[in-house]
């Protein structure tokens, strides 16, 4: 029981004064939930926190309208109630919990790197921290994966934003907000995790990559002659690689198909000795996703030399370090790959490195292989940032080459970017025109390509083919391992240069024909004898493969025969009638200015009674071929399944010491799901 003389003093206590410290107390707490609303955290974790920034507001708001503090006088007499029925009101929802909210609202921000790392990783193994935004089921590996993602990323926030210190009038109350609101770990990674069904925007994609139509069906009447460069580039490979990984179908203008087949090392039969620097095997066969016509296999094997017989090598290599190179599978890769070819050069190479990002730079100068060390160093203080000056690279690139050029060796400039030249020079035809122009001082070219979303592949296309250069695309330190280690012989040494093949068909037995591929390498008739024109080159040990689809003289056609034209007795007939096609090849010696020629007949002799009785590389090859058709959507192979490809690859899978061809099916069935998918 109370004493009603206790409740009498308390009657007649006196009204405390207006203070000017409560009402400053109150009007910041006010204040400060007003910016709740204004800036509310996110939803997920705390269900409470929109209707409790509501009932502020509201009270706030009826407030203002009554106008209750219209006179400072009044408004010191009230000030103190509305703070504590603000508080109590607040407090309805959420009551005091000293513990939580001491340890977080007392710690910086740059601080909870631990404890948020600690509290997810419990998340991660099962125990839910906070109330998802939508119902759940059992959390599934990437969404596993993903957590642990963005916990890193909550750890980079944490470091990266220091604690911002509320202004000093309002640095009390906001204190005592932050305790009224009872913030939790949930609470504070609201401005840090996503809701989960929010998309990300895919990273913008300004890949440049050289638009080319597939090549059509030829009249063997009409149009007898076929002429190309051979290409022993293998980007397109391995672009396409990436992006099936990365559970992307790759755009039809990325796939090349005589690059994809290219890739591959065959068994092909070689020349004995360097003097004919490679041999030529064709083979004809039927085709397997068209019952009425043929492939005819045109093959080619470079003389490999041996290790004692390697010329020394003089490479220079130019290193974009530019900003756009600042990615993991860019610069940090790259300077992982070059390592790997130190290590294996012989201790009389030599080796100089400039780099380019604003302006070009001389970091190593010509410094012999057996200074390893010393090398990798400079490799390893390679940092990005800047423009790109790729023009003023390959100048300073091509000066050092010729500065140390060595007589009868291999001078070789290896240009590693992901294409992006934006000072000096940046137009293609430009960037053409200069490389012609110091391809002339008998320096060969290598362009390796980095990363993606960035990548200029039709910039790299194009200096590499004017160069007498060769083109790679690196995506893993494994690549890297193939195309400088593995092929290291082939990647360095050339063995024949401007390399041009020139089919003619017999129209008396063969009515048409199509070339699988080399859309980008097609020559004139006339440029196969003008030793002015450029080609490709052919490395060690380099296997360079073309396939011809051809119908059959009698089989349908897809092209109808001309009414005048017809080879007949009266009019000369047709000589060498029993022949499908005359195979011309012609090539210079790697110092040399006047080519040389190969040729060789296709006759019945060449021919395999069915698919199956060619060889394992020939039918290798030939799945490959029609796996780059399909991933273009051609015509040819639109009813031939992802199935038969991988059928007739693992039928000829043969030696693969490697994996390559192991990979290869695993790359068929990527592809075949996510055609399905995309049906």
């Amino acid at each position: 029981m109370v004493d009603d003389n206790e409740l009498d003093m308390l009657r007649n206590i006196p009204t405390p004064a207006p203070s000017t410290e409560a009402k400053a107390r109150a009007l910041a707490a006010a204040m400060a939930a007003y910016d709740l609303e204004k800036n509310p955290a996110a939803t997920q974790g705390t269900a409470n926190t929109g209707r409790l920034t509501e009932r502020a507001r509201k009270l706030w708001r009826d407030i203002m309208q009554k106008k209750l503090i219209a006179a400072p006088a009044l408004a010191g007499l009230v000030a103190l109630p509305i703070a504590g029925y603000a508080t109590f009101y607040m407090m309805e929802g959420s009551p005091f919990n000293f513990g939580a909210e001491q340890e977080i609202a007392d710690v910086p921000s740059g601080r909870l790197k631990e404890p948020l790392a600690a509290e997810l990783k419990k998340t991660d193994s099962g125990a839910a921290q906070t109330a998802p935004a939508k119902p759940m089921t059992a959390a599934s590996p990437a969404a596993k994966a993903e957590a642990k993602a963005t916990a890193e990323e909550a750890d980079v926030m944490n470091e990266a934003a220091p604690a911002m210190p509320a202004p000093a009038p309002l640095a009390d109350a906001a204190a005592q907000v932050s305790r009224m609101s009872a913030p939790t770990l949930t609470t504070e990674l609201q401005g840090v995790i996503a809701p989960s069904d929010m998309p990300m925007a895919p990273p913008e994609n300004r890949d440049r990559v050289e638009d080319f139509k597939t090549n059509p069906v030829r009249s063997a009447l009409e149009d007898p002659v076929s002429t190309f460069s051979i290409d022993v580039d293998t980007a397109s490979y391995s672009f396409a690689r990436r992006m099936l990984k990365e559970g992307v179908l790759p755009q039809a203008d990325t796939v090349r198909v005589e690059e994809m087949i290219n890739y591959f090392p065959y068994d092909w039969k070689g020349p004995e000795a360097i003097a004919t620097p490679f041999n030529t095997t064709v083979s004809v066969m039927p085709t397997p996703w068209n019952e009425h016509s043929k492939l005819m296999h045109v093959a080619i094997k470079g003389y490999d030399v041996k290790p004692a017989e390697q010329p020394k090598a003089n490479l220079v290599f130019l290193i974009d370090v530019s900003g756009s190179m600042d990615e993991p599978d860019k610069l940090p890769l790259l300077r992982s790959a070059f390592r790997l070819l130190v290590n294996k050069l012989n201790a009389d190479d030599t080796v100089s490195i400039v780099t380019y990002a604003g302006n070009a730079g001389t970091v190593l100068e010509p410094t012999k292989a057996s200074e390893r060390e010393k090398i990798l160093s400079a490799i390893d203080t390679l940092a990005p940032g800047g423009s790109t000056a790729g023009e003023a690279g390959i100048r300073e690139a091509y000066r050092l080459a010729q500065q140390s050029f060595v007589k009868d060796g291999v001078n070789r400039v290896m240009l590693a970017t992901d294409g992006d030249f934006n000072v000096g020079q940046t137009d293609d035809d430009d960037l053409k025109r200069l490389i012609e122009d110091k391809r002339k001082s008998g320096v060969f070219l290598s362009v390796f390509g980095f990363g993606r979303g960035n990548l200029n592949d039709q910039m790299m296309q194009t200096i590499a083919q004017n160069g007498n250069g060769t083109a790679a695309y690196i995506d893993t330190l494994a690549e890297a391992e193939k195309v400088l280690v593995e092929d290291a012989s082939s990647t360095l040494f050339t063995i024949a240069k401007d390399v041009k093949i020139q089919v003619e068909f017999n129209p008396a037995a063969v009515s048409e024909y199509r070339l699988i591929g080399y859309e980008t390498r097609a020559l004139n008739r006339e440029d196969f004898n003008n030793d002015r024109v450029d080609a490709g080159e052919i490395g060690s040990g380099h296997s360079v493969t073309a396939i011809y689809e051809i119908t059959p003289k009698g089989a349908p056609q897809q092209i109808d025969n001309l009414r005048y034209g017809e080879a007949t007795t009266s009019n000369g007939g047709v000589a060498n009638a029993d022949e499908y096609a005359f195979v011309k090849i012609r090539y210079k010696a790697p110092d040399g200015d006047t080519s040389k020629l190969i040729t060789t007949p296709v006759t019945k002799s060449n021919e395999v009674a069915s698919f199956d009785a060619a060889g394992a590389d020939q039918r290798f090859s030939v799945a490959v071929a029609a796996f780059g058709q399909k991933l273009r959507d051609e015509d040819a192979t639109a009813k031939f399944g992802f199935d038969k490809i991988a059928e007739i690859a693992t039928a000829a899978r043969g030696s693969d010491p490697f994996g390559y061809r192991a990979e290869f099916l695993s790359l068929v069935r990527l592809a075949s799901s996510l055609q399905g998918a995309k049906q």
